[in-house]
């Protein structure tokens, strides 16, 4: 357990007013001018690039990435930054494809992208899921990770942590919404950029000694050559979680989808865009920074493999790491390992209240608000504010209470996460590539495709000694994602042709649509693909 100094704490303290600071000064509106449901769902849809793509990285990094990839490092190697690398080439996908067809129909929910290309079922029956997915299995997750990164840290009382993460996360964005969270985010992500290239940087120098980082590095891939691997062999006691080429052409790419492209926690910040190509600028950026990441979360987990080799679980390898700061610098990277649970917290929060009142409450109420017709039609849209914010804070407290019931008692909660995500990944996957780019997909066949995506991967996760198949069950987790998806993607065509929908049941329109880019997004992209392919072929 690291120990905060006094200067430690002080540097956390100012960190944390200077934040919720930040964050109040930005939710302030113009005299007169009273929030609307677009001002605090899609911060009026003005976001610049640069808030787009800080948003998305600090939405998607959280304690359980930092702490548990790290920990990946330390056990797997290099080959964990996949996840990270893939994500980069992923996003450039969505910018391209995804975005256009988003933006030009004025989508501002997954769930109503849902209903507006197949029907009002689908929209109801997703919403609750995704409710019931961020809640409980994303929201909780966050919450009860961050508080164990914290507690181990910082030595707070972990019930006390997990208050307090919750609190701070709620109040954060109570006031301004989506705008609180992404304007800030580009602080939060800085912040966690410097801390995790100060820990990158004194533990290299730690390695090498005299001299210098460089030394470092090429005595970790000297000593430690299996760290570097990024593909892993059959053989490989890890090949499980990342089976060979799977991570490149096989099951990586449905859970990238799914992710960056049809998850509202994260697509709600490109939906906010002001523009499409301002959107696309950020998503580059976004991509960027993605290439980042593995020198902030998983080297540090590799070198704790020379400088702390006898660590009782892989997951304290970036809590240990922390412990080689001097006090002050501590304080900031531990502000930046904050910074992380709290933006994830609440963008998570945000899009909880996004999906509740927009897609459950307004449609209930028959009530249109301005995020979906600027004429504002039978619109009372104080009252959606104002169940926004009550959704955010009773969802915070469900997650706050049902943290530890829900992951107490589980020794990789992680992994679990993962596991249960991967039920619906696939189906996610199917429901929304089809309703993009196949316009004979029907409602019947979309919601014949989710029920099978998780039908079909309890089949292959159910245990053996639970009259399972045990050839099944030792199907890596990736290469079940794939399998899953084609069949799932199979049933879904053959339903949708079987059972054709009216004419009149597709409302999201091509006429318009351009998937041409800038060619500063075509030179950003054709740059990451030279850098993604330089690296795996320097570590394959």
């Amino acid at each position: 357990m690291t120990s905060l100094s006094q200067i430690d704490l002080i540097v956390v303290v100012v960190y944390a007013i200077g934040i919720f600071g930040l964050a109040q000064w930005v939710s302030r509106e113009k005299a007169g001018h009273a929030k609307d449901s677009s001002d605090y769902f899609l911060a009026s849809k003005a976001l610049p690039w640069w808030a787009i793509g800080a948003s998305l990285i600090a939405a998607n990094i959280s304690a359980e990435q930092i702490v548990g990839m790290s920990g990946s490092g330390y056990a797997i190697g290099l080959a964990i930054a996949s996840y990270e690398w893939m994500a980069a080439l992923t996003l450039l996908i969505v910018g391209k494809w995804f975005l256009p067809i988003f933006l030009k129909n004025e989508i501002y929910t997954m769930p109503q992208f849902l209903e507006q290309r197949f029907g009002p079922t689908i929209r109801t029956v997703m919403a609750v899921f995704w409710l019931a997915l961020y809640i409980f299995v994303n929201l909780t997750s966050i919450l009860w990770l961050g508080s164990i990164a914290v507690t181990e840290v910082a030595g707070v009382n972990q019930d006390v942590a997990l208050i307090g993460l919750g609190a701070f996360a709620l109040v954060y964005q109570l006031r301004g919404g989506l705008k609180a969270v992404a304007l800030t985010d580009i602080v939060q992500v800085a912040l966690l950029v410097f801390g995790g290239l100060v820990i990158s940087y004194l533990t290299l120098s730690r390695i090498g000694g005299d001299a210098g980082v460089l030394a470092g590095f090429t005595r970790l891939t000297t000593e430690l050559p299996e760290k570097f691997d990024m593909i892993l062999s059959p053989d490989n006691p890890f090949y499980k979680d990342l089976p060979g080429l799977s991570v490149l052409i096989g099951g990586m790419w449905i859970a990238n989808l799914s992710y960056w492209g049809f998850n509202q926690y994260i697509i709600q910040r490109a939906l906010a865009a002001k523009s499409l190509p301002e959107a696309q600028k950020g998503v580059v950026f976004a991509a960027f920074l993605k290439l980042l990441m593995p020198v902030i979360i998983v080297l540090p987990g590799i070198a704790a493999v020379l400088l702390a080799p006898d660590l009782g679980k892989p997951d304290q390898a970036y809590p240990t790491m922390m412990g080689l700061l001097p006090a002050g610098l501590l304080g900031l990277v531990f502000a930046a390992l904050v910074a992380a649970i709290i933006a994830s917290m609440a963008s998570k929060i945000n899009s909880i209240a996004t999906i509740f009142t927009l897609d459950l409450y307004a449609k209930w109420k028959g009530v249109q608000s301005r995020a979906e017709d600027d004429a504002g039609k039978a619109a009372n849209e104080r009252k959606l504010v104002l169940v926004g914010r009550i959704t955010a804070v009773v969802a915070t407290i469900l997650a706050i209470l049902t943290a530890r019931p829900l992951l107490g008692s589980l020794d990789q909660a992680f992994q679990y996460i993962q596991e249960f995500s991967g039920f619906v990944t696939p189906g996610i996957t199917v429901i929304f590539l089809l309703g993009l780019f196949w316009s004979r997909a029907t409602e019947a066949g979309a919601l014949i495709g989710a029920v099978a995506s998780v039908l079909l991967s309890f089949v292959f996760w159910f245990p053996a000694d639970w009259g399972g198949s045990a050839a099944l069950n030792a199907v890596p987790f990736m290469n079940r994602m794939m399998i899953v998806f084609f069949a799932s993607l199979v049933l879904a065509i053959i339903v949708s042709l079987a059972r054709p929908a009216r004419a009149d049941s597709n409302r999201i329109t091509m006429q318009g649509v351009s998937f041409g880019t800038t060619i500063g997004f075509n030179i950003a992209g054709m740059i990451v693909i030279a850098i993604l392919t330089a690296l795996y072929a320097t570590w394959w």
